[in-house]
């Protein structure tokens, strides 16, 4: 049978219009939505409609948990490689009827979707080949859109920079940027750093945005890319209660490193926060405190392997404050420098043997098997440490310092 007029070869004035056409055309449910999963219109639906269609017009996105299914099922990795309409069989645990959709595209760039959400009878070619002219009569309102969404970007991550750089001072000058930018800062926020190991392209970018959109366990109000870092300032979706007095920003930054790798191929190799605050005069410092964590964890890698937020460093919080500009420490510790000098001119680890001592909380048994020798030895190795760097191992005070005093040589190294 002939197919008849094209009923979606004319101009739309908007994406709800579209929306109802294609309803009323494919006589199903419909939704659009962005590349990242945002709803963009919708057209009505019956009472019996599912779970999945209800949280995302309420909630103005697809749920998360929804997101993760369709790509644990392969959903949207089919999406972005074909171009014609993908059947989508029912994921009853996250709450998704039976689908049918289609990406909106220009070229290799994925626009958007169309979803029909197959309530009575399930679509044939011909209604198929319908919801494929509806993806091209679409485009051209995506590309608007895309165009009108670039350059409210531009003015937010002007706006980021500002705080980042602490040319914002006043929390009145903040308030009135954030208003003109169609900006809702949170009562407390943190700054989040993820580092990559390639300079983050425009391609890149895409994947990350995709990301930063899509999660919804943290509410992401601004992003830059500076080089090989992203940089995130996020609050908290839901309030502290009694019970969970503290968030922790180490799950997010995993979860995200994850979800990338998983999705993408492609992860940050590392991510940081700083300390949570409620004055945004202090962005900045919020930032400053995210990369001294991943600072001192390329000189820590052992100690600080699993450490993502500020608060998480202990006592390597406080380095930065204790080295020059160069690295090299503010004090240097003479009974070090007595043990090292022994070292070097009669070619002993005298240095080396109290570091693994004061690490292994002075014990003889465990700093003996570390390092493989009798405790005989070790006992005639301590007592040389005490004459020669005029040390006393029985003090807490010497411990400490020294304990911190050789973290900052290797700091420096």
């Amino acid at each position: 049978m002939p197919m008849e007029k094209d009923p979606f070869d004319r101009h739309f004035d908007s994406f709800t219009s579209l929306a109802d056409l294609i309803c009323e055309t494919l006589h199903c449910p419909i939704t659009i939505e962005n590349a990242n999963h945002q709803l963009i219109a919708y057209s009505s639906h019956s009472p019996q409609t599912d779970q999945a269609r209800i949280a995302t017009i309420v909630g103005r996105r697809v749920p998360e948990q929804v997101i993760s299914a369709l790509w644990r099922n392969g959903v949207i990795q089919k999406l972005m490689e074909c171009e014609d309409p993908v059947r989508i069989e029912a994921v009853h645990d996250v709450g998704l009827g039976d689908r049918i959709a289609i990406a909106i595209r220009k070229h290799n760039e994925i626009l958007g979707y169309i979803w029909a959400m197959e309530e009575n009878e399930r679509l044939g070619s011909q209604e198929f080949a319908l919801l494929k002219r509806a993806a091209q009569a679409s485009k051209h309102l995506m590309l608007q859109l895309q165009i009108q969404k670039r350059k409210e970007e531009e003015g937010q991550q002007n706006l980021f920079w500002q705080l980042l750089t602490g040319h914002l001072k006043s929390p009145g000058a903040i308030k009135e940027q954030a208003k003109l930018f169609n900006i809702s800062l949170p009562s407390s926020f943190q700054v989040i750093v993820f580092q990559f190991e390639q300079e983050i392209t425009d391609s890149l970018f895409q994947r990350i945005q995709y990301m930063i959109t899509t999660t919804q366990s943290v509410k992401i109000v601004l992003h830059v890319v500076d080089g090989f870092q992203l940089i995130l300032l996020t609050s908290w979706r839901f309030s502290r209660t009694a019970a969970e007095p503290h968030h922790s920003s180490s799950g997010f930054i995993r979860d995200f490193m994850e979800q990338m790798k998983e999705r993408f191929g492609i992860a940050p190799v590392d991510g940081a926060s700083g300390n949570e605050f409620d004055d945004y005069t202090v962005v900045e410092r919020a930032w400053k405190e995210a990369l001294s964590v991943l600072e001192l964890k390329k000189h820590f890698p052992a100690a600080l392997q699993d450490a993502h937020q500020h608060r998480e460093l202990g006592f390597y919080r406080y380095f930065p404050m204790m080295t020059q500009s160069d690295g090299t420490p503010l004090y240097e510790n003479s009974g070090l420098r007595k043990l090292r000098g022994y070292d070097t001119e009669h070619n002993s680890c005298l240095l080396e043997t109290l570091d693994v001592f004061l690490n292994h909380d002075s014990s003889l048994k465990d700093t003996a098997d570390a390092l493989h020798i009798h405790i005989n030895t070790l006992n005639y190795r301590l007592k040389r440490i005490t004459e020669i760097g005029g040390i006393d191992l029985k003090n807490m005070d010497h411990k400490v310092s020294l304990y911190l005093d050789l973290r900052l040589m290797k700091l420096s190294k």
